[in-house]
């Protein structure tokens, strides 16, 4: 399955040793993942652990172990104040010390609003110095809540989950961190994947977690700007160019008004592109 992983189109892969784990397995499936960190030529991807919760028997195992050769962030499960990200931020500028890594080279990737108390606090988690992206979760919150699903009939979320949806997005934006939509759950359903996907990406996510070797490519679609987008995004930056030149910062371009939110949009697309085909 690594092998697998390592071939695919993933922009990051998360090893997991929380809910893919049986209680019993935790020990030897940490001592795997260690070994994997040590040995395999991740190339561009970034690496990621999903740890255990530190109040858990297993979190802080997790770290002491993984931190000898550690990944480029960790995927934190249900966070639900900043004061429980930084006990890990602490923990693992201890490990960072002991074993001579960079201080806060090492990420943390939330996936918010998995509990009640922690979507109630998604706004307040990215006060943590090591948070770089927010996700959110709605299986597990709604599996908390003690409901069956998270969607109507017609497979659109409910309104708590929409809530949370939004509120990730907006409290990573504010932050200045990526906002990263959650999974889709039915990987049989491309087409739903991707509706899903084009909805995230118009809302302003810049990626999304699979569930399934199969979704990498739809999501991967959906998420890199098309190319007529990234010319016109080029194109509009040289006439702000030509524009400032002059004096002006507002102006008509391809028959609409333009101004500089315009401009900060088409600069950031133009480097989300770059971004991308850098690392592809």
């Amino acid at each position: 399955m690594l092998a697998k992983a390592l071939g695919s189109n993933a922009d990051s892969l998360i090893l997991d040793l929380e809910d893919a784990v049986t209680r019993d397995r935790k020990d030897d499936v940490r001592g795997v993942v260690t070994s994997w960190l040590a040995e395999a030529d991740f190339g561009a991807k970034e690496k990621t652990v999903r740890m255990n919760p530190l109040d858990t028997p297993w979190g802080y195992a997790d770290l002491e172990a993984t931190m000898a050769m550690p990944p480029d962030a960790y995927v934190v499960p249900k966070p639900e104040t900043v004061e429980g990200l930084n006990a890990i931020d602490a923990e693992l500028s201890r490990l960072e010390r002991l074993h001579g890594h960079p201080h806060r080279g090492v990420g943390l990737i939330l996936i918010a609003s998995e509990t009640p108390l922690g979507a109630l606090n998604v706004p307040t988690l990215p006060r943590c110095p090591r948070v770089q992206a927010m996700s959110w979760g709605a299986e597990d919150l709604s599996a908390t809540l003690g409901v069956p699903g998270n969607r109507d009939d017609g497979g659109n979320y409910l309104p708590v989950y929409q809530h949370c949806r939004v509120v990730t997005l907006l409290s990573a934006a504010a932050a200045g961190i990526q906002p990263i939509d959650a999974v889709y759950v039915d990987y049989r359903d491309s087409d739903g994947l991707r509706a899903e996907c084009v909805d995230g990406a118009r809302l302003g996510f810049t990626g999304k977690i699979s569930i399934h070797p199969n979704q990498i490519d739809v999501i991967n679609a959906a998420f890199t700007p098309a190319a007529e987008h990234v010319a016109e995004a080029l194109a509009l930056i040289e006439a702000f160019d030509r524009a400032q030149a002059d004096g002006r910062m507002a102006f008509t371009f391809n028959g609409r008004m333009v101004d500089a939110p315009h401009l900060s949009r088409a600069r950031a697309l133009v480097e989300r592109a770059r971004l991308i085909e850098g690392n592809a």
